[in-house]
């Protein structure tokens, strides 16, 4: 029998559409039709995509349509992605996201990438953080996963200073371009959060359920 960590956090489905957050550097938004060329642009970079689970864009309509998927994924609650943009110039610098939500046991995958010219200033770890904050105080998740490429040393660092925990080996989970890579399973749990909240260097959001949150965040030297 399982161990009974006591009383269960609660997701239920709800749409996506008007969740906007704002970080000290950073705000994170649906992505919009006129986003389509600096999202082709990121996820056109072969360095940017090294350990994505598919290759390199090759054509803009790619971005039209997911742009265009997002939004019927987001009124129904299904995928939440966002676009992480910069407050100072509102340029998109990447994008993170949760995904395959499962509403009885209220957890979700987390993805998350920045374009490579703005790698080592540490917004990817700021926008993560806000995003968990979000997931476990507004949504009711329980529990968050990320699947990494243990060769991606940088990502597997910053998911552990967030207070994630690796969770086994996959091996050769993903064939891209004729590449075989291994996967690296990582969680992170509400309980732990709740026990531990200076992980994500920020502090508590109030307790009113808004889509519409604020958070600051004291930036750690380093991350990528």
């Amino acid at each position: 029998m399982a161990p009974n960590h006591g009383d269960a956090a609660h997701y239920t489905v709800r749409p996506f559409t008007d969740v906007h957050i704002r970080t000290q550097r950073l705000q994170m938004r649906p992505l919009v039709p006129t986003d389509a060329e600096q999202l082709y642009r990121i996820y056109s970079d072969s360095e940017f995509m090294r350990y994505w689970s598919s290759a390199p864009w090759t054509s803009i309509e790619q971005a039209t349509s997911l742009i265009e998927r997002d939004r019927r994924e987001l009124a129904a609650g299904e995928h939440l992605r966002l676009g992480i943009l910069l407050n100072e110039d509102e340029s998109l610098i990447g994008t993170c996201s949760l995904f395959n939500f499962n509403v009885q046991s209220s957890r979700a995958e987390i993805g998350y990438g920045i374009a490579s010219n703005h790698w080592r200033r540490g917004y990817m770890q700021e926008a993560v953080s806000a995003l968990i904050r979000f997931a476990f105080t507004e949504l009711g998740l329980n529990r968050i996963e990320a699947d990494i490429d243990p060769r991606n040393i940088a990502s597997t660092r910053s998911l552990e200073k967030l207070g994630f925990t690796r969770e086994g080996l996959l091996r050769e989970r993903w064939i891209v371009g004729g590449e075989v890579s291994d996967l690296q399973p990582c969680t992170d749990l509400l309980r732990e959060i709740l026990v531990h909240p200076q992980r994500t260097a920020m502090p508590n959001p109030s307790v009113g359920v808004s889509l519409d949150c604020l958070f600051t965040m004291k930036e750690i030297e380093g991350d990528a």
